[in-house]
């Protein structure tokens, strides 16, 4: 939005006692702000023009991506539109309010991204083609709970471990190999062998 000029008063025009007007008052962020709240655009507009490059470092600085971060700096104009009616000039500065506005919208921008992230992960996750998939599922359909756990508990600690985290905690192998500080493959070595000793113990053909 294009900042808006300032109006003065000429310094030629003199008042009847022969001095020089004073020049009008530039709006502070308050006296916008205030006027925003009463849907004032212009008022809008040099709020924006004034305070919009700090939103858009704040939101970077957060977000590290760039569009992202003018997405999330557009939304928070979108918001003090819709709320400016709740700033209160006794709580605090205008600055600072946009400012915590700005770092909720972002925080809550980087939340969405993961929730979507880990979304893509499971799905990907359930799509692999893993062999003793069957197993588990037989295991959940056929067996009484104190058998599975009994079965579990024959298995090493590692493979417990590995097997719960996968299984019942819903992680990939690499999720749980991080979880754990282990190799992948070594992950993936220890399911399928725990796998392989649940199907001997729960007699799963």
């Amino acid at each position: 939005m294009e900042k808006p000029r300032v109006s003065r008063m000429s310094s030629a025009t003199s008042s009847a006692n022969g001095f020089a007007d004073e020049p009008k008052a530039t709006p502070t962020l308050t006296d916008l702000l205030l006027r925003v709240a009463s849907k004032d655009q212009e008022a809008f507009a040099a709020f924006y023009a004034q305070t919009s490059r700090r939103v858009y470092g704040l939101a970077r600085r957060v977000l590290i991506d760039p569009e992202l971060s003018e997405d999330t700096t557009q939304e928070v104009y979108l918001q003090v539109w819709n709320i400016a009616d709740r700033f209160r000039p006794d709580m605090g500065s205008p600055m600072a309010w946009l400012m915590t506005l700005t770092h909720r919208r972002a925080v809550d921008k980087v939340r969405s991204e993961q929730s979507s992230t880990d979304r893509e992960a499971r799905y990907g996750a359930a799509m692999q083609d893993i062999e003793h998939d069957d197993v588990v599922d037989t295991v959940t359909q056929r067996l009484e709970a104190e058998t599975v756990v009994k079965c579990l508990e024959s298995l090493t600690e590692t493979q417990q471990q590995s097997v719960k985290l996968a299984y019942y905690g819903g992680l990939t192998y690499r999720e749980v190999a991080e979880k754990l500080d282990v190799a992948v493959p070594t992950i993936k070595s220890r399911i399928r062998d725990g796998l392989l000793r649940l199907k001997s113990c729960l007699g799963v053909n």
